[in-house]
């Protein structure tokens, strides 16, 4: 007993001079928990991952499915495949689904045409899932051909862990006994909050302009006619509606009772994007609402805008440190210099800007074994690149192989280097003769004493 009250004592002395004290946690270091099955922020320009939570979980999408809808209808508009003016007539499936109003939809008239970009915006805005079948009827000629599509495109994209078994988010169930050929009338869509961000990180590289449309608040279907439908964007953190957040403009929600209340947020300020995915979010009490997958997303936004800094790590014109020159055989010069062309910045936390290291790779095949250029080389010539590693040695994780190039920088020659004539080549060559003879014959010599 006495021994024990020695050591109780020695343990509150050593607490109240700190010893024991719980280690502070680094400034802006994540302490996230996002109340999701799922969710997952990125850099939206490098693709870099900044937090993840289940991120690998393969779960229902609903309505975000209609991102790939876009990416691939805007494919088709860019390619000249289809055009925003092209008119189309309204099928039997679509005009009955359209008027389904328990679903998101405008009603079609069966004998009603509407333009491509009529039912864009009613999808992309209003997520209206009979415009979206429209769509699809348009770009392959059935909902069916376009599921083919979809999954091509996914794996195109490099996507994993996914499954288009229609294009709006709809279960199968909601079609009534029309869903898509070669699917169960069970059947929902599903990915990962990882492949979800790659295809919103895809639709945003490849297709920015998605976001003039994802960011209008509201607007009218048909206006000045009788069938004109009041559509409220479903992204209810856009500025002007009610859970506003400062420079969100994009891009999908979806809800489903299978796949829970979820959403694909992005949002751009101080020269900073970011992508964030909740999937299945719930509220305090644990259950899913609209208001719990905008909350979720809040965090993720806060934490991103708060924590990270576009920062540039090397500027243009770096000297690598121990490699500022290479040399160079065949030249009427022994070296070059070298240098990097670009600057390199990246997305990292506030404050860690040493954490980074410059790490010089050179093109072996412009190397000779010796790790020497061959003459001529021009200015400008792309001898390698420059790519940054963080030194505790964290390789950090990226959407995409692309994304993690876009953080290097080629490194080139700052000067030409002609080719020697023949006459110096042949001197040259007849001094390297005369140097290792008379090597040899040193040598030789100290070995008789």
């Amino acid at each position: 007993m006495i021994v024990q009250k020695y050591i109780a004592i020695l343990l509150v002395v050593f607490m109240a001079a700190g010893l024991f004290t719980a280690p502070v946690k680094a400034a802006g270091e994540a302490n996230l928990k996002i109340n999701a099955g799922a969710a997952i922020l990125v850099d939206a320009e490098s693709g870099k991952v900044l937090f993840e939570q289940n991120a690998d979980n393969v779960l229902g999408i609903a309505s975000m499915t209609k991102m790939m809808t876009e990416y691939i209808l805007l494919k088709a508009v860019k390619e000249g495949k289809v055009k925003w003016d092209q008119e189309y007539s309204v099928s039997e499936l679509v005009h009955k689904l359209s008027h389904n109003r328990s679903l998101s939809n405008v009603p079609l008239r069966a004998d009603g045409t509407y333009t491509v970009r009529e039912l864009y915006e009613a999808m992309t805005i209003y997520s209206a899932n009979a415009a979206t079948i429209a769509l699809t009827e348009v770009m392959a000629g059935s909902e069916s051909n376009f599921i083919k599509m979809m999954n091509d495109e996914a794996k195109r994209m490099g996507l994993k862990d996914y499954k288009f078994v229609n294009s709006t988010g709809l279960n199968n169930r909601d079609y009534k006994g029309q869903h898509p050929e070669g699917t169960g009338a069970e059947d929902e869509n599903v990915m990962s909050a990882r492949a979800t961000a790659t295809l919103a990180y895809h639709l945003l590289k490849d297709f920015p302009e998605v976001l003039e449309t994802t960011s209008i608040p509201r607007k009218e279907f048909r206006p000045g006619t009788d069938d004109v439908i009041k559509m409220e964007n479903w992204n209810w953190m856009l500025p002007e509606l009610v859970f506003k957040y400062p420079g969100v403009d994009g891009l999908k929600t979806g809800t489903t009772d299978f796949a829970g209340y979820c959403f694909t947020g992005t949002a751009s300020r101080d020269g900073k994007r970011f992508i964030t995915v909740v999937m299945d979010a719930k509220g305090g009490a644990g259950q899913g609402t609209y208001k719990a997958r905008f909350d979720e997303t809040r965090k993720m936004f806060d934490y991103a805008f708060s924590n990270y800094t576009k920062t540039e790590i090397l500027p243009a014109n770096y000297e690598i440190k121990g490699k500022k020159s290479l040399n160079v055989i065949k030249g009427k010069e022994k070296t070059v210099k070298i240098r990097t062309k670009d600057p390199v910045s990246m997305v990292i936390k506030n404050g860690e800007k040493d954490n980074y290291k410059p790490v010089l790779v050179l093109d072996k095949k412009k190397l000779n074994k010796a790790g020497e250029l061959t003459a001529p080389v021009k200015k400008g010539e792309v001898v390698g690149y420059v790519t940054l590693e963080a030194k505790n040695g964290d390789k950090g994780a990226f959407l995409t192989n692309k994304g993690k190039s876009s953080l290097k920088t080629p490194v080139v020659a700052t000067e030409s280097v002609e080719k020697a004539n023949w006459f110096m080549l042949m001197m040259g060559g007849i001094g390297g003769f005369f140097a290792d003879l008379w090597g040899s014959i040193v040598s030789g010599i100290k070995g008789l004493f």
